[in-house]
């Protein structure tokens, strides 16, 4: 994947301060095919970046505060990639923990998961469904858009073949 970063000059013209890898990436070694990058993320209140300095190694927490958002992008392996007799779950709970601070907090043995933002999640490429609280099943697939509100879900992908999708979490006050 290709990230191209945007900032001005020291005439205040647009020009481009980067164009390469994503430097945010990791394949994860406890299950194969699974990718996860961070391409951008803004704090709260955060001026705008003239410079388009990148901020993603500062990031220590993938869930933004109210006001902050993230710019994930997400290759999920088949759902049998967890059946594998070789797949370790306590070690990619470690592995997830150490590239998803914040995010792997919330993440229940079976994978559903509830954030305190709006997500805005488009699928790339592949099939996926989208598993809520109530047992309801959405399938989606490329081109397809999702708003996830703060509610509890889970992503299975049911296919034979990975997903990629990507996701701007923005971080939202919970209600009370």
């Amino acid at each position: 994947m290709r990230r191209i970063v945007t900032g001005h000059d020291e005439n205040g013209r647009s020009v481009v301060v980067s164009d390469g890898p994503v430097p945010r990436s990791r394949e994860f070694t406890t299950l194969p095919g699974f990718v996860s990058r961070l391409l951008w993320a803004t704090e709260p209140g955060e001026p705008l970046g003239r410079t388009g300095a990148d901020p993603t190694p500062k990031v220590t927490s993938l869930l933004p505060a109210p006001g902050g958002n993230r710019f994930i992008v997400l290759t999920l392996p088949p759902d049998t990639a967890m059946a594998d007799p070789a797949f370790d779950p306590v070690a990619h709970g470690r592995e997830q923990q150490a590239d998803s601070p914040g995010l792997a907090d919330l993440m229940e043995a079976d994978g559903m998961h509830t954030t305190p933002t709006v997500d805005y999640g488009i699928v790339l490429r592949g099939e996926i469904v989208l598993e809520l609280d109530d047992g309801h099943h959405t399938h989606l697939s490329a081109g397809d858009v999702v708003i996830q509100n703060g509610t509890r879900h889970g992503w299975r992908n049911h296919s034979d073949q990975p997903v990629t999708m990507a996701f701007v979490l923005i971080g939202a006050e919970r209600d009370r």
